[in-house]
């Protein structure tokens, strides 16, 4: 399982990268518009530190210090800085989940949330994981599509 959570994590770190790359001009991966809070760049470093912090820290001893508040507060950070924390990211992802051993999987993760139950497998919890980063490269498709559209492409 966590060959084929490897290559999942591969696929959709590369799709969110491409994503960013999609963008027409770099300042689009920070346009708020309407309700939207939370712009490509932002979920890019949201999506960074929670992955270099819980899995490539947490399960690959990659040191990581996270700092969650600056995920959500930093702006205009440039894209070639974005892709290049990206490419690391899923390098350190990578790696960290092609070395677990499937006995792994079936412990606690070491740094699980408090909303999680304490004995919240860490196979369990990567799948969390995934479905976050997922969800989070959905989102920043919609937002690039949403806020490039042009006033008359409805």
């Amino acid at each position: 399982m966590h060959r084929d959570l490897a290559a999942l994590f591969d696929r959709d770190l590369t799709s969110l990268m491409n994503e960013l790359r999609a963008y027409p001009d770099e300042a689009g991966l920070w346009r708020v518009q309407g309700d939207i809070v939370n712009p490509a760049g932002t979920l890019a470093l949201h999506l960074i530190g929670n992955l270099r912090a819980l899995i490539g820290d947490a399960l690959g001893g990659e040191p990581y210090r996270r700092d969650r508040d600056a995920e959500f507060a930093r702006r205009d950070v440039p894209r070639a800085e974005l892709l290049s924390e990206l490419e690391h990211t899923r390098d350190i992802v990578g790696r960290t989940l092609r070395s677990l051993d499937d006995a792994r999987l079936t412990l606690p993760h070491p740094h699980l949330p408090p909303s999680f139950a304490p004995d919240t497998t860490t196979g369990a919890f990567l799948l969390h994981l995934y479905g976050h980063l997922s969800w989070h490269l959905g989102q920043v498709n919609y937002h690039r599509r949403l806020t490039a559209a042009r006033p008359d492409q409805g």
